[in-house]
């Protein structure tokens, strides 16, 4: 399994990521990991129609992504992985999968969290998730587009 990306963005696979990110990555499939959009044949249609060019795309639950990965679905392809919150990441990893790094993109403002960007925002419990990704090796930067200068969310939480 080669995971090459890892994006926090509330938005999932939306245009940035297919015409910035997605290229830019050097992966062969894209994984969105939510499990409301995984159960909703409507909203996974409609985030398949903004597939990348040349890249498969995987919609899929947490469950289903640690049940693929454990069973080496994935070992032959090079994987950006998308999720909305940290906390599906921390989940990866310590399920053993390795993210080279994390990118934190667009999310939504948490009530009674900490604003990381001008448009990145951490719930307590996302901080914490942070704070174990870190200590798990993980480099975690906020980036909304690869053209912006990454920031250390060490540094800022």
């Amino acid at each position: 399994m080669s995971v090459v990306m890892a994006r926090i963005d509330n938005r999932l696979l939306h245009g940035i990521i297919v015409t910035q990110w997605a290229p830019v990555s050097g992966a062969t499939r894209v994984m969105v990991i939510d499990d409301k959009v995984a159960g909703d044949e409507v909203l996974k249609s409609t985030m398949r129609m903004a597939r990348p060019a040349g890249m498969a795309v995987s919609i899929i639950s947490e469950e289903t992504a640690l049940k693929n990965f454990a069973a080496g679905k994935y070992d032959r392809e090079k994987v950006f992985v998308i999720a909305k919150e940290p906390e599906t990441m921390l989940h990866l990893v310590e399920s053993g999968i390795e993210l080279p790094s994390l990118i934190v993109g667009g999310s939504l403002v948490k009530e009674g969290g900490v604003q990381l960007t001008q448009r990145a925002y951490a719930s307590a419990e996302n901080v914490q998730s942070y704070k174990a990704l870190i200590a798990h090796g993980v480099k975690v930067t906020a980036q909304f587009v690869p053209a912006d200068k990454p920031v250390s969310v060490a540094d800022l939480i």
